[in-house]
């Protein structure tokens, strides 16, 4: 009994709580639907999910920071119309248009980094104004979908990367989004900036007494979130082959969803940048297990998504409430 309490009460009780989530789910939809289980279906998972699994990974350094960004989804879109429009109307290279749009979105995210920094702004404000202004610009340059057949983003988006076992393959969008995920981790647990951001999300005010760069990490921050934004509208163009306004609606929503889910508290200060991973494997096995189902709306997933979203942040609070009374 008492291990069991002192397992609930350790900070890494959601994380591991989210990865056997994921394997209940998959052992459901393992046994009750034929093929299920197959690699393939596995591998879809990231596949399908890979824009979202990059988003989450710099949404775990904006929320350990203390902070939120509202803005990834839109970033996204307009990521997606302003490499259509270089590409299909500019007639840009397709290489110097991938790297105006990631250098573009780590700029946009940058800025409101240092709005909420300089202005001591709340960040949910200044995110929300981001995300108006960046769907807002889609429709700017059209407000009709463009099609993407550049040979670099064509060949990119049919690719499929064998693996060594099987008839299994990846696509390079799954791929880079688990190098995202790696350099990520990299990042987070291995180098000075890591260190700043926990510190920063743990408590701004004792980061300063301590001597670390508050204001630079914070526009970092959010400049590495708008950055991974813009690199997976890059990844959503490879699989849509097309740019749009209506792209990717909610999909902050979604990411901030897998950040908890994989056990990063909300409050800022703790969580793992691979608990990004398990919270996305979660969000798109729900999806999945309703798509095999067919005889349920879509919408179950959304309303599955945010019954766990739910249950997550009041178990966050009720741990943390009684480690302070502890």
């Amino acid at each position: 009994m008492n291990a069991v309490r002192s397992a609930m009460a350790a900070p890494s009780f959601t994380t591991w709580v989210s990865v056997v989530l994921m394997l209940l789910l998959f052992i459901a939809g393992a046994t009750s639907y034929t093929g299920f289980g197959s690699t393939q279906v596995v591998l879809n998972l990231l596949i399908d999910n890979a824009f979202l699994l990059v988003i989450a990974v710099g949404m775990s350094f904006v929320i350990l920071s203390g902070g939120i960004d509202l803005s990834v989804g839109s970033v996204l879109a307009l990521t997606t119309m302003v490499a259509a429009w270089l590409l299909q109307v500019a007639q840009w290279p397709a290489e110097l248009v991938i790297v105006v749009v990631l250098l573009g979105g780590a700029a946009f995210g940058a800025l409101q980094g240092l709005v909420i920094h300089v202005f001591k702004l709340q960040a949910f404000i200044v995110t929300l104004a981001g995300m108006f202004l960046a769907r807002g610009l889609c429709f700017l340059i059209s407000v009709d979908s463009i099609t993407i057949d550049a040979p670099l983003f064509v060949t990119l988006s049919q690719t499929q990367i064998p693996l060594p076992f099987g008839d299994a393959f990846l696509s390079p969008g799954a791929v880079i989004a688990l190098l995202t995920l790696g350099a990520g981790l990299w990042v987070a647990h291995c180098t000075a900036f890591g260190r700043t951001v926990y510190a920063l999300g743990g408590s701004e005010t004792s980061a300063l007494m301590m001597g670390l760069a508050v204001g630079r990490t914070k526009v970092a921050v959010y400049g590495l979130s708008g950055f991974c934004a813009s690199l997976a509208g890059l990844l959503f163009a490879f699989y849509m082959l097309s740019g749009y306004g209506q792209h990717a609606q909610g999909v902050e929503l979604d990411a901030i969803a897998a950040v908890v889910i994989g056990g990063t508290v909300l409050t800022g200060g703790y969580g793992y940048v691979a608990g990004a991973l398990s919270g996305v494997l979660v969000l798109g096995l729900i999806q999945t297990l309703i798509a095999f189902d067919g005889t349920l709306s879509s919408w179950w997933t959304k309303i599955v998504i945010g019954a766990l979203l739910f249950v997550f942040c009041a178990v966050q609070r009720l741990l943390s409430l009684k480690k302070t009374q502890g």
